[in-house]
């Protein structure tokens, strides 16, 4: 048996929970643990947030500055994993609109000069199948979950950005064939790893509002729709446009689509689904942990009326689930728009949540950093509950010396967060441990977010039928549950 060969097979067994190939105290060990072998890493997408995420992989000799970006830094260089390919459609390092893009591509292929570099996934995991351990999915939303699906079914681990999906089907099969491979997957909703949301958990579940009936979530952002352009521009020299459009329905280049020319994808139907792929993810990531959401059982959303290809300004969905176990039924609100919902309109909040649990006995605001129980006057005395939930491996690998001079413009959760998130998913590739926010936990609040986007765009109130995928009462809004691929691109 070769080396390469039974590298991959200790892997890939690691990656079914059977870690007996390396010893280790825990995961926190992975690391630290010198005889522990690296993996290697292929990136889908390597600029913007592909690069960030490729610096805590590879424990890049970087410097992590204000608004993210990746740049040349002054401390030593410390060891992280093989990266051995990256894939991205783009291979520029500049763009003449857009000069002040953060981490363009280019500088990415340069900086990896021993990475085979490639602009089609589908090409380098047919060539480097039995090179790679594992991928890591940086793109746009629309690639996501086919760049993932295609990985997954070749028994690569998995880390994916979020949304993960841009359809409620895409969101059921990341789950699904995550299960049948068995392999480590990750969720980018790093605030998961957070102190501070553990103890948001502790909070509700510990009963500190009384019974949880509802939670409502509020965002400001919104952009006002426009019309697909009808001018032509060449494409710009670097930027492989058919591959860009990947499973996407073919239309003409226009900047207006590409951040690396000024533009946003984020905002058309065909690529992505607004702030409710870009924010809800995250913000929907603390109910469904803390009141143990999955399926909800009815999903409606109100807005103005629906662009055929971009996303509203504002919208507000309303998710109802079931009871779970002895929870009883609860209502999940997304609002987004200047218009609060009716609990930040009636209440004097501070101005920094972002949300609201309302229990029987109070409410609790949050965002990612904070936490406050309301009324204040009530809650002078509270004590609160003992920690129970253990912390992220970032909590301890982010005190190193080369993290906290990565982070020195960050708060401290932030480096727990964006450490421990990225560092639990190479644990479990390694050795087996768990993830926190694996496909089977996170497939579903991409699946409720791309509900939303179908209740808003069909115009009626889903009755969902989690078991069988299906809306019960609605064709309009069942042809609304997939994408249609290009010839040629499959999940």
């Amino acid at each position: 048996m070769t080396k390469q060969l039974k590298r991959r097979r200790f892997l890939s067994t690691a990656g079914r929970a059977a870690a007996g190939f390396v010893i280790l105290r825990d995961s926190r060990s992975v690391w630290g643990y010198p005889a522990n072998e690296r993996l290697n890493i292929a990136a889908v997408g390597v600029g913007g947030m592909g690069a960030w995420n490729l610096a805590h992989m590879a424990g890049e000799n970087v410097e992590y500055g204000t608004g993210m970006r990746v740049k040349p830094a002054s401390h030593p260089e410390w060891t992280g994993e093989n990266i051995v390919a990256l894939c991205d459609t783009d291979e520029r390092s500049a763009a003449a609109s857009a000069p002040r893009r953060r981490n363009p591509p280019g500088h990415a292929l340069a900086r990896y000069r021993q990475a085979k570099k490639f602009h089609d996934y589908r090409q380098m995991l047919d060539e480097l199948d039995q090179e790679i351990d594992a991928v890591v999915v940086s793109t746009p939303d629309h690639t996501h979950a086919p760049a993932s699906v295609t990985a997954m079914r070749r028994g690569k681990h998995v880390y994916s950005e979020k949304p993960g999906a841009i359809s409620v089907f895409e969101a059921r099969m990341l789950a699904k064939v995550a299960a049948e491979k068995q392999v480590a997957t990750q969720l980018g909703m790093q605030i998961h790893a957070s102190g501070n949301y553990r103890r948001i958990v502790e909070l509700v579940r510990g009963g500190a509002i009384g019974t949880v009936k509802s939670c409502h979530i509020w965002v400001r952002s919104g952009r006002k729709p426009m019309d697909r352009p009808t001018e032509t521009p060449p494409v710009p020299k670097g930027l492989h446009w058919d591959l860009f459009l990947g499973a996407a329905p073919y239309r003409a280049y226009h900047p207006t689509y590409s951040r690396g020319c000024g533009g946003n994808w984020q905002g058309w139907w065909d690529f992505g689904t607004g702030s409710l792929g870009n924010a809800a993810t995250h913000y929907f990531n603390l109910p469904f942990w803390a009141l143990k959401l999955r399926y909800p059982i009815s999903v409606e959303a109100e807005g103005p009326p629906p662009h055929p290809e971009m996303v509203p300004e504002r919208l507000h969905v309303r998710y109802r689930f079931p009871a779970r176990g002895e929870m009883p039924p609860v209502t999940l609100t997304w609002t987004q728009g200047s218009q609060p919902p009716p609990v930040f309109a009636e209440n004097d909040f501070p101005d920094w949540p972002w949300g609201v649990f309302v229990g029987t006995e109070g409410m609790l605001l949050v965002n990612y950093p904070k936490r406050m129980l309301w009324p204040a006057e009530k809650y002078a005395g509270f004590v609160p509950p003992k920690p129970s939930i253990p912390p992220s491996i970032g909590a301890e690998l982010g005190l190193r010396p080369e993290w906290m001079a990565a982070y020195k413009h960050h708060e401290a959760w932030r480096r727990t967060s964006e450490v421990g998130h990225r560092a639990e998913w190479i644990a479990a590739c390694k050795t087996g441990s768990p993830t926190n926010c694996h496909f089977g936990y996170s497939g579903p609040i991409s699946e409720a977010v791309n509900l939303g986007a179908v209740a808003y765009r069909a115009g009626v109130k889903l009755d969902w039928d989690a078991e069988n995928l299906r809306v019960a009462n609605s064709a309009e809004a069942n042809a609304l549950l997939r994408k249609e691929y290009r010839s040629g691109w499959t999940l």
